[in-house]
């Protein structure tokens, strides 16, 4: 039952593929149906919910800490890329979106940020989409306010700053 766990303590950021940037408050040893559990007690102030995570489940969840500098340069880069436009039907599209976003992976949200971008001269996007831009373009701000010790707002500011310069160029080739 020794499985390696991966080490977080009190105070560290960690991501929760399916729940984003969240904060290790406590460790806790609980008793349940007569197994000793150790927990990383997990909190996650945007959706102000606390997650109890088994130490040794930590890894199978996909829990980590938070990227490294490397991958956020490269999910930033990933911003400043051509939007890749797939013409599948959209329930399709939306599924792999959610796969992506829930995957945890940086870059991965990146990409799905960048791919439903709309800058303001576009036209509007419907409901459901603009619904998954905005938790993808949320999750990745989460992490990279966690990573440069700032908030979401000027997290999200800098990352809409990259779409927005970025987007015109990609614009004026698709009407040439």
């Amino acid at each position: 039952m020794a499985a390696k766990a991966l080490s977080f303590d009190v105070g560290d950021y960690v991501v929760y593929p399916k729940h984003g940037v969240g904060r290790v408050i406590e460790l806790q040893s609980q008793q349940i149906a007569g197994m000793d559990l150790e927990l990383y007690v997990l909190r996650f102030e945007k959706e102000r919910m606390t997650l109890r995570v088994p130490t040794n489940k930590a890894e199978s969840v996909g829990m980590r800490k938070l990227s490294s500098n490397k991958t956020l340069s490269e999910a930033l880069d990933t911003l400043k890329g051509k939007p890749k436009v797939k013409r599948t039907m959209w329930s399709r599209r939306a599924q792999e979106y959610e796969a992506k976003i829930n995957s945890g992976d940086l870059v991965s949200i990146a990409e799905v940020t960048r791919d439903l971008f709309r800058p303001d001269d576009q036209p509007e996007q419907s409901y459901s989409e603009r619904q998954i831009f905005e938790a993808a373009s949320s999750r990745l701000a989460r992490e990279l306010a966690a990573m440069e010790e700032t908030d979401e707002r000027a997290a999200l500011k800098k990352i809409l700053d990259i779409l927005n310069e970025a987007a015109p160029k990609y614009a004026r080739d698709k009407a040439e």
